[in-house]
């Protein structure tokens, strides 16, 4: 169904609560709360007949007792009652709702569907956590947390793994502008999510978390037009047999060939990672680092050390480190010292002020290979390392879009973190972590190249062996087709509404439609109606 109603979802200007209740640690009760406390700004309104008020807000028995239709209902109520609550809010003008309820049985499940389809109100779950919109301090959820407003978007097939999430990113002060639980995604799926997201101007990147797709077509095409517009990376779990037997029993849909998988989601533009943290990683370089399209990596350090574990962690990936041109050694002995390291990784050594630091810096980004760069610094007694990250960030913006910062240590050097952070400056933990980062923006450039190639037209001109063999093939269709018949799909003949070889209309049907009949037999190799 596409993106229709899902700003109703997503953007509501009010919610009901159908089954909020004040009942410690139930659903109802954890939802309402979560509304009350998040911070939305429109009309809440409760339906329960065991309360006439919550919170101080009245409590309404039944749907009809609302005072308006509200645009978005969350229910928290047993399975047996959702098809007649989606019925009732249908009819009184709701556009979507998210169903917590576990435990549907199939015709339970397709009763919903069923009261939902003709007033095209859309449905998030069953079986879900629910959703959160930080933007507008919506908490449609009954998750333990809230979520930081931000500029990330995260899908998820699985429940546990939302809250783990929300947990996560709390503590590392990472942002959202949407949070999905998708539950058994009987209506809103993978593809409709990706085409809401792909235009929602709040949302820079699209994290899923995928364990089986049952719409593949539709999955395809939402997302080869989501990733031309923004990056979007995918963990996709179910790699093993036990995996996928686990995945089969978590959803009740088989996960299918891991293979076909990586070569979709590749041939898509997206990009596929192994773990939760590697999905923040690209995120996050995906979103600071995206313009650089440079296939090698020039290491510069002030710790010998430091480029030895960079260079190591580069071969294991397949990351090339640049072969500096004899124009860049030569500027570069101009302004290091003697000892300096003569090649890749650069070691400009650890008393360097801050002039060599920029001098270096913007040597390596003239070079005529022109390759990204990934900057190492341990904390030195000689010079703050805040000192220099205020003169690298300060360099010109065509210099720093090529660099990655790698600060090591703690407390020593946080304030630099934050002042490569506050210019945009790619900066990772360790120089492990910068150099997958590296590589998994290679993977994304190489998977964006594959999304927008087509097959090739054969120019005017072409040689007559590379144009296709025409008798050949009309040999092989003669050879397959029966003897009697013009073509392999022609259909056995069948009775009309009289016994005759020839199919003519019948006459009582030609009457009530106001046709003529034909004079002659069909020739069209298949019969008339």
């Amino acid at each position: 169904m596409s993106v229709r109603n899902l700003d109703s979802l997503f953007d509501p200007a009010s919610v009901a609560v159908i089954g909020a209740s004040t009942r410690p640690a139930s659903v109802g009760a954890t939802v309402w709360r979560n509304l009350t406390r998040g911070g939305f700004k429109g009309p809440l309104y409760a339906v329960n007949p065991k309360h006439a008020s919550l919170d101080g807000r009245p409590c309404h028995a039944r749907v009809a007792d609302l005072p308006g239709a509200p645009e978005l209902a969350v229910i928290c109520t047993p399975p047996a009652t959702v098809a007649g609550l989606i019925n009732e809010l249908a009819a009184k003008g709701t556009r979507a709702a998210v169903v917590l309820s576990a435990g549907m049985t199939p015709a339970q499940r397709q009763d919903m569907l069923d009261a939902a389809r003709p007033r095209l109100l859309r449905l998030l779950g069953p079986n879900c956590i629910g959703l959160l919109a930080p933007h507008i301090g919506l908490n449609a959820s009954f998750a333990h947390i809230n979520a930081q407003p931000g500029e990330l978007a995260f899908v998820s097939q699985s429940g546990a793994l939302v809250t783990a999430m929300l947990d996560w990113a709390d503590a590392q002060r990472i942002g959202f502008s949407h949070f999905v639980s998708l539950g058994e995604h009987a209506d809103v799926d993978f593809g409709d999510m990706l085409d809401y997201l792909a235009t929602d101007a709040r949302t820079r990147a699209i994290l899923l978390y995928v364990e089986s797709i049952e719409s593949p077509r539709k999955f395809m095409s939402a997302a080869r037009a989501a990733a031309r517009n923004k990056p979007v990376i995918v963990i996709k779990s179910g790699r093993s047999a036990q995996g996928q037997k686990a995945a089969a029993s978590h959803t009740g849909a088989l996960a299918g060939s891991d293979a076909v998988y990586d070569a979709a989601i590749a041939r898509a533009g997206m990009l596929r990672v192994n773990s939760l943290q590697e999905l923040f990683l690209a995120a996050e370089t995906l979103a600071r680092f995206r313009t650089n399209r440079s296939e090698s990596l020039t290491i510069l350090t002030n710790g010998g050390g430091a480029g030895v574990m960079a260079a190591d962690a580069a071969a294991q990936v397949n990351v090339p480190l640049t072969e500096l041109g004899a124009s860049t050694l030569a500027q570069l002995d101009a302004v290091l010292p003697a000892n300096w390291s003569h090649g890749n990784p650069v070691d400009i050594i650890g008393d360097a002020p801050v002039k060599r630091y920029g001098e270096a810096l913007q040597i390596l980004h003239n070079d005529p290979n022109g390759a990204a760069v990934l900057f190492i610094h341990a904390p030195t007694a000689i010079v703050p390392s805040a000192e220099i990250a205020t003169a690298l960030s300060a360099l010109p913006q065509s210099t720093t879009a090529w660099l990655m910062g790698c600060w090591l240590g703690g407390h020593g050097v946080e304030a630099a973190r934050q002042i490569f952070k506050g210019t945009g400056i790619a900066d990772y933990p360790t120089p492990e972590e910068a150099v997958r980062a590296f590589s998994m923006l290679l993977n994304f450039h190489r998977n964006q190249a594959e999304l927008m190639e087509a097959p090739p037209v054969l120019p005017v001109g072409t040689p007559a062996e590379a144009a296709p063999d025409k008798a050949v093939v009309k040999a092989i269709v003669r050879a397959r087709c029966p003897v009697d018949a013009r073509c392999s799909t022609k259909p056995r003949p069948r009775r009309c509404w009289r016994p005759t070889a020839s199919p003519w209309w019948p006459r009582a049907s030609c009457r009530r439609i106001r046709l003529r009949r034909p004079r002659w037999p069909a020739r069209s190799g298949f019969p008339w109606p």
